[in-house]
């Protein structure tokens, strides 16, 4: 279930990457003014409601993805990835031992300081 929501989720990302590259920006218009184009394919507004529309559609597929796929992280994943090896249990996070600065060690001058 895991492996089917990632290979739905790289393949909504590589759609939505292309979606994006494929839309004009906002100031095509004034050169197809110019130039003329024919949009024959798409009607006469081109073809920005569809591409609006299929981006929509794969932004929303893209973040219930991600959430379920965060959810999966956080509470379902329990043991190794590995088939047949059991998880190792938490340890502590060790502090490192950093020495107590006292009155005795302020009073001592550094070693190589001139007086």
């Amino acid at each position: 279930m895991n492996t089917l929501i990632v290979i739905v989720h790289v393949i909504v990302c590589l759609m939505l990457i292309g979606i994006v590259l494929l839309q004009t920006g906002k100031g095509a218009d004034m050169g197809a003014a110019f130039g003329g184009s024919s949009q024959a394919l798409f009607g006469g507004a081109g073809p920005a409601p569809f591409l609006t529309r299929v981006t929509t559609i794969a932004a929303v597929v893209f973040m219930v993805t991600s959430l379920v796929l965060a959810y999966f992280s956080a509470n379902l994943m329990e043991g190794s990835v590995m088939r047949g090896v059991e998880s190792a249990p938490a340890r502590a996070v060790e502090q490192p031992l950093v020495p107590e600065a006292g009155p005795a060690a302020e009073a001592q001058p550094a070693e190589g300081a001139q007086q």
